[in-house]
């Protein structure tokens, strides 16, 4: 595939997960609430997380404003993390993190991060990396109080 269709793909697919957010909303029952914004642009999210006490991930779910990056970066967050151990979670942040700050990462561990790949071209706009990472820095601030 060429880097011209390559390029195409991973926008459709963060257009995907823009224009039909998968786990938009609130959770009635939760343990983890997190507010964050990034005040440069004016995006804000407010993440919500069901953990049980085997530290799993049961749901996640996500509300707030956005670009196109910033909204789609948490709807595939939400999705990627449900059912996995919070270290599990919290090391896909870190591989993210990595991602974003244009650190090299090996095909199998990117593999791991299924549709978040699509995300690896705003690492070359310096100005977007806070749109694509807010979501993320919400995951690691609300499970950081979580475990305090």
């Amino acid at each position: 595939m060429s880097l011209n269709n390559l390029d195409q793909l991973y926008r459709a697919v963060i257009m995907e997960h823009y224009k039909k957010p998968r786990n938009k909303g609130h959770l009635d029952e939760n343990n983890v609430t997190v507010d964050m914004n990034n005040p440069t642009c004016g995006d804000r999210i407010h993440l919500t997380l069901k953990i049980n006490d085997d530290g799993i991930v049961e749901d996640a779910k996500f509300d707030g404003e956005g670009c196109s990056i910033s909204m789609s970066s948490a709807s595939m967050m939400t999705e990627i993390i449900k059912g996995k151990k919070i270290d599990e979670a919290l090391e896909l942040a870190d591989v993210f993190s990595k991602m974003m700050l244009g650190q090299e990462i090996d095909d199998e561990t990117l593999e791991k991060l299924g549709d978040i790949a699509a995300l690896q071209g705003v690492s070359k706009f310096p100005a977007r990396i806070k749109c694509a990472t807010l979501a993320w820095k919400a995951l690691e601030k609300g499970v950081r109080k979580e475990q305090n």
